[in-house]
């Protein structure tokens, strides 16, 4: 069985188990009131940057036994969509398992799949959100999915063929975007642009987000999985969508000429 080794513990995250526990622990706060969510868009930054973000949109939603995880792909590395269908992920916390049925049914509805560890080997947006789904649900099973392509056509075509695999799964699964928003602009230039993305996101209008990111260049390095989870989850109906908690890291650092933004969203 593969078993892809933690690439970024000890630099995005602790590596550490007990220190990454209660760094988990303060992110995720006290329970609140839980969202059945069906997607959620949350950033993936160092967790001293945005952990307070991704933290308090897990703390909002019901843990998922089952997840999508859809990350945009940084390295380079691989086929333009990559998925792994088996195997599993080790954290400091343990060893996630893949969710192979989920998977196979996921190559079945989209042939622009394609199965490549080699993207994903040194991928750090999708490995930062486990730590937080295995926390909170110990027999947590996902599907890591790694997107290079930028054509809207495509991540139209993926979230569809999401929302065909949803459609045959009888229990709740979980789609995440990992994505953060604008970045290396001004505090009040990348809060000005990611108020637009955001509205984009919140009015369930993949289109429109891909039309406001090329429009206003809004360096949102997440947008791919982003637009896909918008339609992959666009079956269930109606919707909401709800923006949790939104930050830059300015907000940490204290240096607002150059920032990045968080935004932590829950679709249900």
């Amino acid at each position: 069985m593969m078993l892809r080794k933690a690439a970024v513990a000890g630099r995005f995250y602790p590596a550490n188990e007990k220190t990454l526990r209660s760094d988990l622990a303060e992110y995720l706060g006290a329970p609140e009131g839980k969202i059945q969510a069906k997607g959620v868009v949350v950033p993936h930054a160092g967790y001293m940057y945005s952990g307070h973000v991704a933290g308090a949109v897990y703390a909002r939603i019901e843990p998922a036994t089952r997840a999508i995880l859809l990350c945009p792909n940084h390295t380079g590395l691989g086929a333009p969509l990559s998925i792994v269908s088996s195997g599993e992920w080790e954290i400091p916390l343990g060893k996630v398992p893949i969710d192979s049925e989920l998977a196979r049914k996921l190559l079945h509805h989209c042939h622009l799949l394609t199965e490549d560890a080699e993207a994903h080997k040194f991928e750090h947006a999708l490995e930062v959100q486990l730590p937080f789904l295995y926390y909170l649900k110990r027999d947590i099973r996902f599907v890591p999915i790694a997107i290079r392509a930028g054509g809207y056509a495509t991540l139209e075509r993926l979230g569809q063929a999401i929302a065909a695999t949803l459609a045959e799964i009888s229990e709740p699964v979980l789609v995440v975007a990992s994505s953060d928003m604008n970045h290396y602009e001004s505090d009040e230039i990348t809060r000005k642009k990611d108020r637009k993305a955001i509205d984009r996101i919140l009015a369930l209008d993949p289109k429109g987000l891909y039309e406001v990111i090329r429009s206003e260049s809004i360096s949102m390095c997440g947008y791919g999985p982003t637009i896909t989870t918008l339609h992959g989850t666009s079956s269930s109906s109606p919707r909401q969508a709800e923006l949790i908690k939104y930050a830059t890291s300015g907000d940490v650092s204290g240096n607002k000429k150059e920032v990045v933004g968080y935004a932590g969203i829950v679709i249900y």
